[in-house]
């Protein structure tokens, strides 16, 4: 039987027990947030940069006093940013607020309607931070050749959407998911779409290395409850993932043996 600690979840060379990584927008307050990423056992949280006061504001509530950096591995991510140049300035603002910190979620988006990742933007930005010495983990769409190049270029991982950003649509193209994880060379990770724990679930049974959510969690009418229900449903889609599901039939198969029948 395999559990976390003999199944970690390495990124950047760094073991981690759990595979939900969890944001911090969009909750009621810090006390809300502060529970919910707590119930999704989650190691690794992410926080946009641009929206989240890390210290830029020494007048306001500051997350990391809720969420402190030597409990959790801080993602900054660039939410919100829709040319490279803007991610690149985020990213290295990011390292300035939090001491040299190099792991960053780079995500260029390219309309506001249906905050798809702008390929050409993020592939040029991805270059430019991993010639700057960042550890990338690069939101993407789900095209298995692009995820090849950004893992030749050097991110250390790659994160295509589900679906939509905040849509709640859950998987739509496990075949292009099961393609990036087929020819992988750095951990997979699905990010964004994700509605409820059955998409965690259906989302690991692919395959992929973790799943990163915020919405999902946040919007949920308890969100503490949500997070709890996605901690679970990460952990049961990896174990059937390795357990490795019976093959599907046309017609029905009987459960007992059919030798030693009694007459």
């Amino acid at each position: 039987m395999t559990n976390s600690s003999n199944d970690p979840l390495v990124i950047a060379g760094v073991e981690y027990t759990s595979r939900l990584l969890v944001g911090t927008g969009k909750y009621k307050d810090m006390d809300e947030t502060q529970a919910a990423v707590e119930a999704s056992g989650a190691e690794i949280i992410t926080i946009a940069i641009r929206r989240t006061n890390i210290g830029q504001d020494p007048d306001q509530p500051n997350i990391l006093d809720v969420l402190p950096p030597d409990q959790y591995t801080l993602l900054p991510n660039t939410a919100g940013c829709y040319n490279a140049e803007d991610a690149v300035r985020t990213c290295r603002l990011a390292r300035e607020l939090l001491d040299g910190h190099d792991l960053v979620k780079l995500e260029v988006l390219g309309d506001e309607k249906t905050l798809y990742p702008d390929m050409p933007a993020t592939m040029s930005a991805a270059e430019t931070l991993v010639n700057d010495g960042f550890k990338v983990m690069v939101y993407m769409n789900d095209d298995p050749i692009l995820a090849r190049r950004l893992a030749e270029m050097g991110c250390v991982a790659v994160m295509p959407l589900a679906a939509p950003i905040g849509s709640g649509l859950g998987v739509r193209n496990p075949h292009n998911i099961r393609f990036i994880v087929e020819e992988a060379s750095v951990p997979v990770l699905v990010d964004a779409g994700v509605g409820t724990a059955s998409d965690a679930a259906v989302a690991m049974e692919l395959g992929i290395d973790g799943v990163l959510m915020n919405t999902a969690i946040a919007a949920a009418d308890k969100p503490v409850l949500m997070a709890s229900a996605m901690k679970k449903a990460v952990e049961a889609g990896r174990e059937a993932w390795l357990a490795g599901r019976m093959p599907r039939k046309a017609y029905a198969s009987a459960s007992s043996p059919e030798s030693g029948l009694i007459e």
